[in-house]
C-alpha cells in the first residue's frame, strides 16, 4: 500500500521522485507542528502541497477534542512527514505512536460515527529497529496518576489503553472484568464506577464466593475526578475491560480499555487473556 512508500517495492510511489517542501501555514493541521519541511508525496499518496492541505482539512477538528496528546504528530507524520535529508524517503510513524493515537481518539471518533479508517491502519507501521517517529514521551505506566499532554489537559493514566498493554498487565492484576457502566461519580479525589448489572470475572484468583462478590462491586479510578477519561466519558457506547489491584479492600483499575470492535473480535481477544499463564 502507499504506507511502504520508503520500500523499492511499492508501486505507487517508487517511481515519483521524492521532494521537501516548506510546510505552509495554510496546512492548519500541522501548523506548529515542530519541523519546517514536509517531504511529498507524503504517506498517504498525496503529491502536491495542495491535496494535502485539502485532504488534512477534515481532521482539523480531532486536535480540539484533545483525546490524545499525540494526535497532531501522529496525522502530521501521514500528511506532511518530515524531510530529513541524510534519509531518501518519508519516516513513518512507529506503530505505538499509532496504537496509542487509536485507543485515546477513536472512542471520540465513534461517538460521532466515523470509523478508525483503513489508511491510518497500525499494522502497516515499523513495530521493530526501523527507524520510525515515536510516541513523544513514555506514560506513568506503572501508576494510575495522572498525566499531561501538550496542551494542559489532564488524561487518566489509566484510560484509552491499548490492547497489547492490557495483555502485559493481565498477570500482575488482582483482576480483570469486563462490563458496562451505568454510572459514574466523584467521590473526593476518586472517581466511582458503578456496573449495570454484574461485571463479568475474567482473570479467575480467588474461590466463588469471592468471584460473585468482585463481580458486584463498584471500580475506583484513583485521582479519577481530577482527569480526563474517554472511557467514562462516553461510556454508553459499550463495553470496557478493566484491571488493577485491590487497595485497602476497593478494586482499584490500572488499566482500561473502550471496546469499539465487533464482539466477535472482543470474544477473541478475551480468550487471549484467559489463556496466559500467569
Amino acid at each position: 500500500g502507499v504506507f511502504a512508500s520508503d520500500r523499492a517495492s511499492s508501486p505507487g510511489l517508487s517511481s515519483t521522485r521524492s521532494a521537501c517542501k516548506p510546510i505552509p501555514d495554510t496546512l492548519g493541521l500541522c501548523r506548529g507542528v515542530g519541523y519546517p519541511q514536509m517531504r511529498l508525496p507524503n504517506l498517504l499518496g498525496h503529491h502536491t502541497v495542495r491535496e494535502a492541505q485539502q485532504q488534512a482539512g477534515p481532521w482539523v477538528p480531532l486536535l480540539a477534542k484533545q483525546c490524545h496528546p499525540d494526535t497532531k504528530m501522529f496525522l502530521c507524520s501521514l500528511f506532511a512527514p518530515v524531510c530529513l535529508l541524510e534519509l531518501p524517503g518519508p519516516v513513518r510513524p512507529c506503530r505505538s505512536l499509532c496504537e496509542g493515537v487509536r485507543a485515546g481518539c477513536l472512542p471520540v471518533m465513534s461517538a460521532f460515527g466515523f470509523p478508525w479508517p483503513d489508511m491510518f491502519n497500525c499494522s502497516q507501521f515499523p513495530a521493530g529497529s526501523e527507524v520510525c517517529i515515536p510516541p513523544t514521551g513514555p506514560r506513568a505506566k506503572d501508576s494510575g496518576a495522572p498525566h499531561h499532554n501538550d496542551t494542559g489537559t489532564v488524561m487518566c493514566d489509566a484510560c484509552s489503553d491499548s490492547e497489547p498493554e492490557l495483555q502485559r498487565r493481565y498477570c500482575h492484576s488482582d483482576f480483570a472484568v469486563r462490563l458496562r457502566v451505568k454510572e459514574t461519580s466523584s467521590e473526593g479525589a476518586d472517581r466511582r464506577i458503578v456496573a449495570h448489572g454484574r461485571s463479568r470475572v475474567l482473570l479467575r484468583r480467588g474461590d466463588r464466593a469471592e468471584e460473585e462478590a468482585m463481580a458486584r462491586s463498584d471500580l475506583w479510578l484513583e485521582e479519577g475526578s481530577k482527569c480526563a477519561c474517554e472511557e467514562l466519558d462516553h461510556y454508553s457506547s459499550g463495553t470496557i475491560l478493566a484491571l488493577g489491584n485491590k487497595v485497602e479492600g476497593r478494586l482499584m483499575v490500572s488499566r482500561m480499555l473502550l471496546w469499539k470492535r465487533a464482539d466477535k473480535e472482543l470474544r477473541k481477544f478475551i480468550r487471549s487473556l484467559q489463556k496466559l499463564v500467569c
